[in-house]
């Protein structure tokens, strides 16, 4: 079903592929491609302990590092911004934030379980936050 998109200059229509049966196709979803991975990067995920993550943070700032990256990618956004709040309420107002949002194009990968059909590829479009948390004193 098409539906139509507003923007400024014209209207768009956007053509909704119908989803392949899940009884004829698996769903394998692929990574998401990622930043170049520095040390005072955290990838932030719903499947990771909270505290785990919220102590590896706290140890980078503890050791010197001058600014931490964090990055929620979907459903791990929420997660993201109360990590990084709950680092900056335990510093004291030492520890400033600057938020990014953007939209990351994924992958969907539909291989078939029988050998009549062919694999698909889907690409859909999700939200993303990258937050820099920094030292001010």
């Amino acid at each position: 079903m098409a539906q139509p998109m507003e923007s400024k200059d014209a209207t768009m229509v956007v053509e909704e592929l119908p989803k392949p049966d899940p009884t004829e196709y698996a769903l394998r979803k692929r990574l998401p491609r990622k930043l170049p991975k520095r040390k005072s990067d955290v990838y932030i995920n719903t499947k990771t302990d909270f505290q785990g993550q919220l102590e590896r943070c706290q140890k980078l700032l503890d050791a010197g590092v001058p600014e931490i990256h964090i990055h929620g990618l979907g459903a791990a956004i929420n997660r993201a911004m109360t990590l990084a709040l709950q680092l900056q309420e335990k510093s004291m107002g030492s520890i400033q934030m600057a938020v990014n949002t953007s939209t990351v194009e994924l992958v969907d990968d539909y291989e078939p379980l029988t050998d009549e059909l062919e694999p698909e590829s889907r690409e859909r479009n999700n939200s993303a936050v990258h937050i820099k948390l920094y030292r001010t004193t």
